[in-house]
């Protein structure tokens, strides 16, 4: 089955490394074509190799955090500057315009407190940022937000991993199944989000 999914993320992280996984976490918190990149799985994939000594995780939880927040930062400054023609683009391999949709509808539900809870969404923690810049939102209050969504996300998540790696015996043995139920629990609020918009078109 983990072969099916054809991410052996295990591999990523022992390959990337710290400042590998600190720009994977840095795009696909803010660079709009870093949506597709497994987020969720990887943090806690890298906090459970960390707690068989593969990375420090001192060393991690700090660029994980500093990745999240950058990343929604530098994304926040592109909805500045681009503004409403992100709204104009067209669909492509890398842009789809339902995304933006919904993230926006998103926006509409929770307001300022999507840059936190989209954190734990794919797709959605991407374009909160920008949409956040676009919206005009003021920096100091998004900045707030980040701040804190990126520590929930980024260390959190890391330390979870890495908590869960230190309280179960032999846990290398279970990482390929613990990470592809991180991998289907991740898409979970997408496909919640669809069915509802499928009752909605009924």
């Amino acid at each position: 089955m983990y072969e099916l999914l054809n991410i052996d993320l295990i591999s990523i992280v022992k390959t990337a490394g710290l400042l590998g996984l600190f720009f994977i976490i840095f795009a696909e918190s803010g660079l709009f074509f870093g949506f597709f990149l497994p987020g969720d799985s990887l943090l806690f994939t890298a906090g459970l190799l960390a707690s068989q000594g593969f990375l420090n995780i001192y060393f991690l939880i700090i660029l994980m955090f500093l990745g999240a927040t950058l990343g929604d930062t530098v994304g926040y400054w592109f909805g500045v500057k681009v503004g409403p023609k992100i709204f104009n683009r067209e669909n492509s391999f890398l842009f789809n315009k339902k995304h933006i949709e919904r993230t926006q509808n998103f926006y509409q539900k929770y307001g300022t407190k999507t840059i936190i809870l989209a954190r734990f969404i794919p797709i959605v923690r991407t374009f909160a940022p920008i949409l956040a810049g676009v919206g005009g939102m003021k920096y100091s209050l998004f900045l707030r937000y980040n701040i804190v969504g990126g520590a929930l996300w980024g260390i959190g998540i890391t330390l979870l991993g890495f908590g869960l790696g230190n309280a179960v015996p032999n846990i290398d043995k279970y990482i390929i199944s613990i990470v592809i139920i991180i991998i289907a629990t991740s898409f979970i609020p997408i496909v919640i989000e669809f069915l509802k918009n499928e009752k909605l078109n009924e």
